[in-house]
């Protein structure tokens, strides 16, 4: 039986402590990324999903800069392979297509590449190390939404 978890989308004073916590955990705790590299200017201007527990326990994040890029993905480690990244990528790109972004980019880590081609992304250029992990550039073309039957 699965557990439950609901994604919310938050601005960053609201998503700060949540993201902090699930953030910490995963890429300066479990993939040593350096702490100040981590943590930038660009949370306060994006847009963050965050993925939260039946108990209200963040359990993943991720965010949406202005330009389209979607990143800072992270899922705790026992929450892995149980839909919540792919409900995270889902919030973010509706988030992108309701500001009629024409596309989506991310820099994926190289292992994760795969998770990102289901949702349509395609690699853009060689891969390159980013905070000492292999990454490669992704973008996903967003095609307009269809007319409403109002229209």
């Amino acid at each position: 039986m699965s557990e439950s978890f609901t994604i919310r989308i938050l601005a960053w004073p609201d998503a700060r402590p949540l993201a902090h916590a699930v953030r910490d955990r995963v890429f300066i705790e479990e993939q040593g990324v350096p702490r100040e590299l981590e943590w930038d200017e660009w949370d306060a201007r994006s847009e963050h999903a965050l993925a939260c527990d039946a108990a209200g326990r963040a359990i993943g994040t991720a965010r949406l800069l202005p330009d389209g890029r979607i990143g800072r993905m992270a899922v705790l480690p026992e929450w892995r392979r149980r839909g919540v990244g792919a409900a995270l990528v889902e919030a973010m790109l509706g988030q992108a297509r309701g500001h009629a972004l024409p596309c989506v980019t991310l820099h994926a880590q190289t292992h994760a590449a795969g998770f990102y081609r289901r949702f349509g992304f395609n690699e853009r250029g060689g891969e390159f190390l980013e905070a000492g992990i292999p990454h490669v550039e992704m973008l996903l073309e967003l095609l307009p939404a269809p007319p409403s039957a109002d229209s």
